[in-house]
């Protein structure tokens, strides 16, 4: 039992190195800067987090060891990620970088207007 669960785990912690690489990719062969970011932040947050679980499951299972700080890392990358994916999309939008010429839409635009358009009145 104890090996099939050594063999989940480093499936667990592979996959996360994968995703890792695939984030790692996406930054240097995506064209902007939005599409880079959504691929840092959502795969590599889902990288890292399959490292943390697989490592503190094998710990916490096969060694008996219960190590909070990894918990803390899972809970602090798990709030703070998709937040900072989020506003560094957001500061980009706002400073005007431009959309890859391929891309297929710009749904802010319109919202942008239209908070323009009330704030005047």
């Amino acid at each position: 039992m104890t090996e099939m669960l050594k063999i989940l785990f480093a499936v667990m912690i592979l996959f996360g190195a994968l995703l890792s690489i695939l984030s790692a990719i996406g930054i240097v062969r995506l064209p902007d800067v939005y599409t880079r970011n959504h691929a840092v932040s959502k795969s590599a947050t889902l990288g890292v987090l399959s490292i943390l679980l697989g490592t503190f499951l094998y710990f916490w299972i096969i060694e008996g060891y219960m190590n909070f700080r990894v918990i803390l890392g899972f809970v602090f990358l798990f709030m703070t990620s998709p937040v900072s994916g989020h506003l560094i999309s957001r500061a980009a939008y706002n400073s005007k970088v431009p959309l890859w010429e391929k891309s297929a839409r710009d749904d802010l635009k319109d919202k942008e207007k239209h908070a323009k358009e009330n704030m005047s009145q």
